[in-house]
């Protein structure tokens, strides 16, 4: 085996890796350990926080199959590195397993995938396995995942479970009997125990990882430095600060492994029933399920502990947890193919694919439906970490980093400083070796040079100013539970609003019916609850096809199904638990009109039928429920009208799909023309339709049924027309973030023609656009795939659609502006097929679409995350507003996700908001920008801080004094502390502007702007330092020195007798040293001015009012000490007497220094157009952004956008990339 050989794990997925094999060196671990001991322990910690370093500093390259340590690679854009111990899992010593089993079982590797059965489990792995002799299996676990070596794969592999590779067949012939005890404590062994486990670190635990940080390390050299130099006071207040920043740390993050603890623990230990291979009855632990067990659910509802499927009976389960939708839904059995009459035994069984028949780990099952003498099973597929829970909390205990070109460039500041640092320590060394100083004075000096320039309470300054964000957010109700995300909601430049309950309000009214009867529409109907309509199937379809339930005497369930049966005015009675428990089959749910709504009973001619014309027996018992797919876009039921000998079968779901499921001389002619007229309203429609069934379905065979022999051959019954009124804020807030340049998209799994028209209605789409519908087809019958343009607009005014004029093609509008290149006149409107075929097949179009697209309907969770991706690929910032239904892919996906849930669903989205309305948007855009133009008046104000206090040192070093303990003192506590804490507190400009802040701190507006001011600083304290020595009573300053002797006053003559009896060994007290400490005191204070810009993202720092208060009181003190001097004060900060007309010198200095800060940092927009100007006279200015750039190339396209009725067609399959053709048919 190739020792340098790299292999790849969990290929293709979103966590995907590389992966190196090494073992221990014991001369490299000597030799690292000789490391240590010399550097003092700094060459652990270096290790510490490189794991690539450690491994490769004390391991050899191994194979992998044989390795000792594995080093993990991820093969993101961020290429972190991992390292994890192999180890061994023993089954020498099991009591269930005999000694040839063993053998037959483990070897160097592990069952990745269950096998079909017992004897085929046996057979399949000792296929795997080569060394046969070995009893001992090798994993490692990485980010609470075990990974298992596999012989045939000769690879690491993470163990699956009945979700991946298992057909439905299998799932009931092979699975639906249960374990054998011995094979569930084998399986037990592999899969460990089902827990989703979120330990809470002890406080020490957290204490030495917070502490080993490479801040707080740098803080503890800096304090040991500042010791030995006998600044013990500074030494001390930054001691202070860092126990206080590592208290606080450490209680906000022991709170949130809390939180998260107490989230998973709710179904963390439960007794549960599990069905053996004997058919006996076993109760264990939850934490003792495996993939296979087959679980009994209980009749009063659970949590559930794991992943299941449910292969027998009904249950009614709460998602929230998951999906944020806290409406019931029905769970149904699989189907089972052996059974059915149109079954597909070939399928395989997923999670996904069938969620209307999986059971999810943390949901809550409700109530269950059941057999008489059979228990409601569900087979355990999934557990512990490996459940949709499990990855969710995984993915909140392991977060991928955020990245962001702010934090990117912050490391370069850093770098930067460290590099002025570097020059500041070579400087120091060499100007104190030609002035003899000693050597440990030269150490002492030159090492403080460094912790000068690296200011250490950046990370505290910046940690504020997103706290005072994120308190400001959650004052208008909006939730956040990933901080660093503020930042990055400044740079928004797009939002994907759903529809339903986001942009239009989350309930439907029903306002009408429009039945068929032969094949004609009749007119629109309002009232549905009367007499004549009460037997009809139409109602009778309205009464049944829904999956409402009753919880504790409350009908509950979807919306729409709510509002479309309380419409008819029906009863629902669900049978009780003892009336189930008397028959042989399960209790229909049973539906019934009010005794009012039927018609008198009048003499039959057959008097034998007398017995049965009580008006009160017509009810109508629903015997089997296919609940709503939204892949399948509709849902039905199989009905029995009481006394009838044959069953119906309605169905009820998109109207352009029910069509095509039914016969087609039932549907009107001008279907398509009615329905469009509806949906260009906005009008949510949906349609029914009926079939009456063989009288040779007897009810079990119903229960066995698929349903795609039910749904077909349908009689199409007519079409219910709800209306979805916008949200009372939704338009004010879209045009608002239109003017702020910001594109939005609407996401919804509604119809395309109802989505474009809330989005005119809403003002996504302007009355003068034109809407461009891409109607994509997948290849088939040999043919490559297609796309099909036509313009939704000139549909129904054109009866010759090939002759519309080319004028109809909307004019692109370039701009001058580059900001506004995405807004055109055209938008791009297609459905979730359309999308996924466009995805495979046309890749070169997708970016061109993206750049367009507003309105995607009938979209699939999946399709919404693939399109918050695909925007984001185009360098979009993305924001997703959504009511947490099916959207909880796309909110973690998107830079700025935020939820309009406040159910348990909010965990996988970064922001929720309190209030179920969009005008959270522009709220968290306002305060991302207000937040990100703190962090660079931070960043710059920090810089200058660092820069003008090295250059305080460097000068005072050049005649080999420094600044005092209590100068740095005053310089860093009273002023820049003060000053960073207070400046963070701007709250937000009030509105959304078209501007947008920068996204990075490497751009030439805001590198002039901290350049600029690095010089006006150094030349105003270069010029005080120089001028001082120019005076006619400057000398170099001695104890005996009194420059005031034309202002003698009592203080000064105490502090002058203070100074012989305590002589200056460090050279602080001098002329030089109290001209520097007041002009670069003002100087902080100046820049802090300059740098708290307000409008356009931050209100006026004047109505900051901490800030404002603070500034004048050091404004006032400074000027106080300088111009007045006491005694002890100048005693205390080392200040040194000089005379009156100096100090007024000094002041005039400072004022010009002001002056002209002020005016550079006012013109900076001047400076940077005269630079964009200069820069564009030389070159042509292309955008980074790619959808800029697309945004030039297309507007000068001639073949942009599609013509109407124009295809394109793809490629052929040969060239596989991706690229397409136009061809106008």
């Amino acid at each position: 085996m190739d020792k340098e050989e790299r292999k790849t794990i969990n290929r293709g997925q979103e966590d995907e890796m590389e992966i190196y094999g090494y073992n221990l060196s014991r001369w490299k671990l000597a030799i690292v350990s000789l490391g240590v001991v010399c550097t003092g322990g700094f060459l652990l910690l270096l290790l510490y926080w490189l794991p690539e370093w450690r491994v490769k500093a004390t391991c050899v390259r191994a194979a992998v199959r044989d390795c000792e340590v594995v080093l993990l690679r991820t093969t993101d854009e961020f290429k972190r590195w991992f390292c994890a111990k192999i180890r061994f899992l023993s089954l020498e010593m099991h009591p269930f397993l005999s000694p040839k089993s063993i053998i037959n079982k483990v070897s160097n590797g592990h069952a990745v995938h269950l096998a079909e059965n017992r004897a085929e489990e046996n057979r399949c792995e000792m296929r795997k396995y080569s060394q046969t002799q070995s009893q001992q299996i090798r994993y490692f676990t990485h980010h609470s995942v075990r990974y298992f070596w596999d012989d045939t794969l000769h690879n690491f592999d993470f163990l699956k479970g009945l979700d991946e590779g298992v057909s439905c067949t299998s799932i009931y012939e092979k699975h639906s009997a249960g374990l054998t005890k011995g094979m569930h404590a084998y399986r037990k062994l592999l899969y460990g125990v089902n827990e989703i486990s979120v330990k809470v670190p002890s406080v020490f635990k957290l204490l030495i990882k917070e502490v080993l940080n490479p801040f707080y390390i740098f803080q503890l050299f800096s304090v040991i430095l500042w010791t030995t130099d006998e600044y013990y006071y500074y030494a001390l207040a930054i001691v202070i600060m860092s126990v206080v920043s590592i208290i606080s740390s450490l209680y906000s993050i022991r709170k949130q492994y809390i939180m998260l603890h107490d989230m998973v623990a709710t179904h963390s230990t439960v007794r549960v029933s599990v069905c053996r291979v004997n058919e006996e009855v076993d109760e264990i632990f939850s934490t003792d399920l495996v993939p296979g067990d087959v679980m009994i659910i209980p009749l009063n509802g659970t949590v559930m502990p794991c992943d299941a499927v449910l292969i027998n009976g009904t249950c009614i389960v709460n998602e929230s947890m998951l999906t944020g939708e806290s409406v019931p839904v029905t769970k149904t059995n699989l189907p089972n193919p052996s059974v059915d009459i149109k079954g597909t035994g070939d399928e395989l069984y997923s999670p996904e694919i069938h969620r209307r028949h999986t059971l999810f780990c943390g949901t809550t099952v409700i109530q269950t439906r059941f057999y008489t003498g059979e228990f409601v099973k569900a087979i355990v597929v999934r557990t512990g970490f490996s459940t949709s829970k499990g990855q969710l909390v995984r993915s909140i205990l392991y977060p991928k980093p955020t990245d962001f070109k702010l934090y990117r460039d912050a490391y370069l500041f850093l770098l930067c400083l460290v590099a002025v640092a570097g020059i500041g320590f070579i400087y120091t060394i060499v100007n104190n070796v030609l002035n003899e100083v000693e050597v440990g004075v030269i150490i002492i000096e030159s090492l403080d040079i460094i912790t000068i320039t690296v200011p250490p309470a950046l990370p505290a300054a910046l940690t504020a100013g997103i706290v005072y964000a994120q308190r400001r957010l959650k004052k208008v109700g909006i939730f956040c539970i990933s901080p660093q995300r503020i930042n990055i909601c400044g740079q928004l430049n797009l939002v994907c609003f759903d529809k339903t309950g986001t942009l239009t309000e989350d309930g439907l009214d029903l306002w009408g019916i429009r039945r068929v009867e032969n094949a004609r529409f009749l007119l629109p109907e309002e009232n549905v609850c009367n007499e004549l309509l009460v037997k009809s199937r139409f109602v009778a379809c309205m009464a049944t096809c829904h999956s409402l339930t009753k919880i504790e005497g409350e009908l509950s369930g979807d919306p729409l199904d709510l509002k479309m049966f309380e419409a008819i005015g029906w009863i629902l009675e669900e049978a009780t638990e003892e009336e189930t428990a008397l028959h042989n089959r399960i209790m229909p749910t049973v539906v019934r009109p009010p005794k009012q709504l039927l018609p008198e009973s009048t003499p039959a001619g057959n008097q034998e039928m007398e017995l049965f014309e009580l008006p009160a027996i017509y009810e109508i018992g629903i015997v089997r429920q296919f609940p709503f797919s939204s892949d399948l876009q509709r849902m039905s039921v199989v009905a029995r009208v009481l006394g009838d000998r044959k069953m119906d079968a309605y169905v009820k779901g998109a109207p352009e799909v029910i069509a095509g499921l039914c016969k087609p001389e039932t549907v009107p002619v001008d279907f398509e023309s009615v329905l469009e007229d509806y949906t260009k309203q906005g009008f949510r429609v949906i349609a029914l339709a009926h079939r009456k069934l063989e009288a040779k379905l007897t009810w079990h065979k119903v229960q066995n049924i698929t349903r795609d022999a039910i749904e077909n051959s349908m009689d199409f019954m007519g079409l219910i027309i709800m209306q979805n009124k916008l949200k009372q804020e939704t338009p004010a807030v879209l045009e608002n973030l239109h003017k702020a340049n910001i594109r939005t998209v609407m996401v919804t799994g509604d119809n395309m023609l109802t989505a474009v028209s809330v989005a005119r209605d809403c003002g996504m789409i302007l009355p003068q656009d034109k809407v461009i519908i891409a109607e994509a087809l997948p290849p088939r019958d040999g043919k490559v795939a297609k796309i099909n343009w036509h313009y939704a607009d000139t549909l129904p005014q054109c009866s010759n659609l090939s002759a519309i004029d080319s004028q109809d093609i909307p004019m692109k509008l370039v701009h001058d502006c580059l900001e506004d290149f995405q807004v055109t006149r055209y938008h791009f409107a297609m459905n979730g097929k359309s999308f996924s075929v466009i995805l495979e097949h046309f890749q070169e179009l997708v970016p061109k679409l993206m750049l367009h697209g507003t309105v995607f309907a009938r979209m699939a969770p999946d399709q919404k995350t693939q399109l918050v991706e695909a925007l984001q690929n185009v360098d979009y910032f993305v924001g997703m507003c959504g009511d947490g239904a099916n959207d909880c892919g796309a909110l973690k996906k998107a830079h700025g996700g935020i939820s309009l849930s406040e159910l348990e669903a909010s965990v996988a989205s970064p922001f929720t908001s309190k209030t179920p309305s969009i005008s959270c948007v522009p709220n968290l855009i306002r305060e991302g920008r207000a937040a990100l133009m703190t962090s660079f008046c931070v960043f710059k104000f920090m810089a200058l801080y660092s820069i003008i206090q090295y250059f305080s040192v460097t000068l005072l070093y050049s005649i080999l004094s420094n600044l005092g303990d209590f100068q740095f003192l005053f310089i860093d506590l009273a002023i820049i502390l003060v000053v960073v804490f207070t400046m963070s507190l701007n709250p937000a400009w009030k509105e959304l502007v078209a501007q947008r802040p920068p996204s990075g701190l490497i751009s030439g507006a805001l590198l002039f702007s901290v350049l600029s001011q690095i010089l006006i600083c150094i030349g105003f304290q270069s010029l005080g330092f120089f001028w001082v020595k120019k005076q006619s009573w400057y000398e170099v300053w001695h104890p005996q020195s009194d420059a005031c002797n034309t202002t003698r006053s009592l203080q000064w003559n105490s502090s002058h007798s203070y100074n012989e009896t305590e002589p200056d060994s460090r050279n602080i007290q001098n002329y030089e040293n109290t001209t520097v400490f007041f002009i670069s005191s003002f100087q902080y204070l100046v820049v802090a001015i300059v740098f708290s810009k307000g409008k356009p993202f931050r209100q006026p720092c004047y109505k900051n009012y901490f800030f404002v208060v603070s500034l004048i009181i050091l404004y006032v003190f400074i000027l106080f000490i300088m111009l007045h001097p006491v005694a002890f004060i100048d005693q205390v900060l080392q200040i040194v007497c000089v005379p009156y007309q100096w100090r007024v010198t000094m002041l005039i200095i400072v004022l010009v220094n002001a002056l002209v800060s002020i005016m550079m940092e006012e013109s900076m927009d001047w400076w940077a157009k005269c630079f964009s100007s200069w820069a564009l006279h030389f070159r042509e200015k292309v955008p980074k952004a790619k959808y800029m750039r697309l945004a030039q190339e297309l507007s000068v396209d001639p073949e942009w956008p599609p013509r109407p009725q124009t295809t394109t067609e793809a490629k052929a399959f040969a060239q596989g990339n991706g690229s397409c053709q136009i061809t106008i048919t």
